[in-house]
């Protein structure tokens, strides 16, 4: 599988990133499979977070049987000093490791929240400690929500060396500032901040629960996938030529090798194919951006 650079952290992630949430749906030897079939592919850049039910668990075993071949991504939803210093030592803890390689402000949505990370006791202060010490290596930031407020992220925090964002056909697609993640994209490259795209096999947002109970979705994701080989392929060459890093697998185990298939077949589409794609998605629901824990 292609690798690119991530940034500035010396690191050449392979182009699809294992978004490990999906072991979550595993049992342990099932979760032990996907991780050598992941491996297999060439893919050396996990992303996992404590709230992915025991994801981190799961992987521990093989993440520290082949720790030198992965690039490991960790993140926090906590925003004070001490919430992240806490659950930074839980994930080290959980995932059997001493090192993580980029650990992420997770989700951030609120413009307050980044008031509070950035504070003298906020989130950051303590992942440049644990920085300090060699507890992690780089530091990063996710979100789903406002491209303003990611941009403004990028703004007010001169550390961060990656970025991890929505980034897809359907949104490309559409007017409005609240969907406009190529700025986003655009100002990190700028910047040399490595991107990591989310979102990009989202084929709309699920109907009301009402409608369709979450235990009837066929997929373990919060939105609404493609699923079909063909769309999957689309949608991964769609969004790394755009230029991002990575692209992050869906978070259901059924669709992860799909994934990889397209992302060992990767292969740039010109400005007419990139254009046709789009127009396919344009008339599409957007599951993004929407807040996810508040």
């Amino acid at each position: 599988m292609q690798t690119r650079p991530l940034g500035t952290t010396g690191q050449d992630s392979s182009v699809v990133t294992f978004g490990a949430i999906a072991l979550n749906w595993l049992e342990q030897e099932g979760a032990d499979q996907m991780v050598e079939l992941v491996l297999d592919h060439g893919v050396n850049h996990f992303d996992v977070a404590p709230t992915y039910g025991d994801a981190e668990l799961k992987l521990g075993p093989k993440l520290r049987e082949y720790r030198e071949e992965i690039f490991l991504g960790c993140k926090t939803q906590e925003r004070s000093y001490e919430g992240a210093w806490e659950k930074l030592e839980r994930s080290l803890d959980r995932l059997g490791v001493d090192t993580i390689d980029l650990y992420q402000v997770h989700g951030l949505e609120y413009a307050d929240e980044l008031d509070e990370i950035t504070a003298d006791d906020g989130a950051l202060a303590a992942f440049r400690e644990a920085k300090d010490e060699g507890l992690i290596e780089h530091i990063g930031l996710t979100s789903h929500g406002d491209p303003g407020l990611i941009l403004d992220a990028l703004g007010r925090i001169d550390d961060l060396e990656s970025v991890m964002f929505p980034l897809n056909p359907v949104v490309d697609a559409k007017d409005g500032d609240e969907y406009d993640y190529q700025a986003v994209l655009d100002r990190a490259d700028r910047e040399d901040v490595g991107t990591l795209a989310i979102k990009a096999f989202a084929g709309g947002s699920w109907p009301p629960t009402a409608e369709l109970p979450e235990h009837r979705r066929p997929y373990a994701n919060w939105y609404e996938p493609v699923d079909t080989p063909e769309t999957i392929r689309d949608r991964l060459n769609y969004t790394l030529s755009q230029g991002v890093t990575s692209v992050v697998s869906p978070g259901d185990p059924k669709l992860v090798q799909m994934v990889l298939d397209a992302g060992d077949r990767f292969a740039e589409l010109d400005a007419a194919a990139q254009r046709s794609v789009r127009e396919d998605a344009r008339h599409d629901g957007s599951p993004v951006p929407e807040q996810l824990h508040h």
